[in-house]
């Protein structure tokens, strides 16, 4: 199944600070409490602090912009500046950001670490790939790819449901969501 940005509404972050749009939730219809997995899209206009999800373990990906600095509350900083560079940090960490200059937009995955593990990939060679079982999601971050008949643009993500190929041409970058879930959660 194929997501257009464009056609998922814009919201608030939990916090209120900033926006996102909602690529997927699993399960379907869960809220903030309840998600297993969760994808978005979120906008970073402004220094302000993330919102805080404890259990969640969560991964980011700079898309667009020239990115911002977070100061984690454990005296951690990381420079989220390189595009389509993940990376995962707790989500009950208290995180600030400064902005390097102007707004970014950035991909999330979240992922409730007592039902799951799951990694946010970054693929960007030419070529033709294979998704296994546990990949959830393919977002376009850049280019083109296809998935059989299917063809995504920049900003379109694909629902996996099954095992498929997927052809990325010259210059086209793809995020890859793998989660597996636990058989019992912890």
């Amino acid at each position: 199944m194929i997501i257009r940005l464009d056609d998922c509404p814009v919201t608030s972050w939990k916090n209120g600070l900033g926006s996102t749009r909602k690529i997927a939730v699993h399960p379907a219809h869960a809220g903030m409490d309840d998600f297993i997995w969760r994808v978005s899209i979120a906008n970073v206009d402004s220094a302000a602090p993330f919102s805080r999800f404890p259990g969640i373990d969560r991964h980011i990906v700079l898309l667009d912009g020239a990115g911002f600095t977070m100061q984690l509350d454990d005296d951690r900083n990381h420079a989220l500046t390189t595009p389509y560079e993940p990376f995962v940090f707790p989500g009950e960490a208290n995180v600030n950001v400064t902005l390097v200059d102007g707004p970014t937009r950035d991909f999330n995955l979240m992922v409730r670490r007592s039902h799951a593990n799951g990694s946010a990939q970054s693929w960007n060679e030419a070529g033709t790939y294979q998704l296994d079982r546990h990949t959830r999601l393919l977002h376009c971050a850049a280019g083109r790819l296809e998935i059989g008949d299917a063809t995504l643009h920049t900003g379109d993500s694909w629902l996996n449901t099954s095992s498929a190929q997927v052809r990325l041409q010259p210059g086209a970058v793809a995020l890859v969501v793998i989660v597996e879930e636990r058989a019992t959660p912890e």
